[in-house]
């Protein structure tokens, strides 16, 4: 099991298709443990590996607060960050995904390590929107 940080190939596929619109889709952001194997091969989301806790939904949290932006000759996405309250598990990584049509999965994020949360909110904090290290660029 192991969970590898990229955009998935699926993104890349549906981005030149023209099938992902980071300005009007509707984006989700599912949390996994360790024992999740996610990849750039990963097309679907899908409930293996997801963390469950009493207060977490399958599929994730609706990622809000999308911006888009070139610089740099670097075309770049940023949402707000996700929290999930109430909620008590351990996360290894994430699954962005898109709920629209054609469902495409976007992005795999690890962790680094294991996240562990008890009773409280959980965040994922998306790094600095710009050129060098936005969570999604295209270059």
């Amino acid at each position: 099991m192991a969970i590898t940080q990229t955009m998935t190939d699926a993104c890349k596929q549906n981005l030149l298709k023209g099938d992902i619109h980071f300005d009007t889709d509707t984006f989700k952001v599912a949390l996994y443990d360790s024992t999740a194997t996610l990849d750039a091969t990963t097309a679907a989301y899908t409930e293996t590996g997801e963390v469950t806790s009493a207060n977490y939904t399958a599929e994730g949290v609706a990622l809000t607060g999308a911006s888009i932006t070139v610089s740099n000759n670097v075309a770049y996405v940023d949402f707000n960050d996700a929290t999930f309250s109430n909620v008590t598990f351990t996360a290894r990584g994430a699954l962005i995904h898109q709920t629209d049509e054609p469902q495409s999965t976007i992005a795999v994020l690890d962790f680094g390590t294991d996240k562990t949360v008890t009773n409280g909110t959980f965040t994922v904090t998306f790094p600095a929107f710009n050129s060098t290290s936005a969570i999604i660029r295209i270059e």
